[in-house]
Formats: structure tokens, C-alpha cells, sequence
């Protein structure tokens, strides 16, 4: 019955989504990816599944084998929902990424284009001092990006995305945003599962 006052193409769209998508939730699902596709909106992504908390004592930014990383299920997590973005139709101008192993691996899995490094996408969990320098780093971005009319794809982290939203993402977790009035506006969320 609900079918009969969905467009068809948001109807190929949810379809193309599959399980990834509760049925109940579908119809709200619908309004955060056109979200996705809409001008000026950037997606705001929390790397895939890396189970643990924080990075080991002797963490490296040169070094992966140094750092927390995307165990399989978050391999095949980032690979998943980079085939429901592009099944949804959302194309990002460009794809941005932490310089930590496991954001930058999540962002290369989604296969959405050429992945570039972002430091202000880095993580302060570990030097909390960071925090406003980041936050103000990723805002001043997302303005260039609306002076270009260039839509992105950040992939980063939990401590970040909740500096920037308030929100407290889960692993692969996507937020749809817009900055407004110099503020990070989070318009849907989509959530994703690890299998």
C-alpha cells in the first residue's frame, strides 16, 4: 500500500538498498538520501568497524600496524555502503579522509573516487588540546566547499563527528549536513550494520 504514494525512483532507490534498510524505516530512509543528493550538503562518515577504543601506546601515524584498524566485517562494511551510495545515486565531488589507517582504508573501500587526506579530519582523541583547532579546521573546509559548490564525502572519526554534531555516530554511520549560520546542521542520518 505505502508503494503506491512513493515515487519510482525513490522506489528503485529503496530497492536497490535491500536489506541494508529496515521496512518500517524505509519512507525516513527515503528523505535522508535525498538529503545525500541534495546541492550544498556534505556527508559526514565515522570510519568503519574497528573494534577496540582509541590507538595502542605506540601508535604512529606512518606506521598502520600501530594503530587501531577495519577488521573484516569493517572491510566489508565500507565496501557495502559505498555500493549503496552509489546506488542511491549520491556522488560526492570529492572524498576526504582522516590520515589514520582505518579512515583512510574506509574511505578507499567505499571506491567513490580519488581519496584525499585531510588533517583536520584527524582524530583528538588522545589530545583533546586539538579539539577546537580541528573542529574550526573541518568548518573552515566545509565553507571553501560551498564557495566551490563541491559536495564531499569526510570520513573521521567518533570524537569528531560529535565535536562538529553533538551526535555520537556508530561505526559506518553517515550524517547528512549542511552548514548553516556557521554551524553544522545535521539533516538524517543513515546507520549501517556490520555483518
Amino acid at each position: 500500500m505505502i508503494k503506491r504514494f512513493l515515487s519510482a525512483p525513490l522506489l528503485l532507490t529503496l530497492s536497490a538498498l535491500g536489506p541494508w534498510l529496515p521496512a518500517a524505516q524505509a519512507q525516513d530512509q527515503g528523505e535522508a538520501w535525498r538529503a545525500a543528493r541534495a546541492p550544498g550538503t556534505h556527508l559526514l562518515m565515522r570510519h568503519a568497524l574497528a573494534p577496540g577504543l582509541g590507538d595502542p601506546a605506540d601508535f604512529s601515524l606512518a606506521d598502520c600496524g600501530a594503530q587501531r584498524n577495519l577488521n573484516v566485517a569493517g572491510r566489508q562494511q565500507a565496501r557495502r555502503i559505498g555500493e549503496r551510495l552509489r546506488a542511491a545515486g549520491v556522488k560526492p565531488d570529492r572524498v576526504l579522509t582522516s590520515q589514520w589507517c582505518r579512515c583512510r582504508d574506509t574511505a578507499v573501500l567505499l571506491g567513490l573516487g580519488e581519496v584525499e587526506d585531510q588533517p583536520a579530519l584527524n582524530s583528538f582523541f588522545r589530545d583533546a588540546s586539538t579539539r577546537a583547532a580541528r573542529t574550526a579546521g573541518v568548518l573552515d573546509l566545509l565553507r571553501r566547499l560551498d564557495a566551490a559548490g563541491e559536495k564531499a564525502l569526510l570520513v573521521t572519526h567518533q570524537v569528531n563527528i560529535t565535536a562538529l554534531t553533538g551526535v555520537f555516530p556508530a561505526s559506518g554511520e553517515i550524517l547528512m549536513t549542511r552548514l548553516e549560520d556557521g554551524r553544522l546542521r545535521t539533516l538524517a542520518r543513515i546507520k549501517t550494520a556490520a555483518r
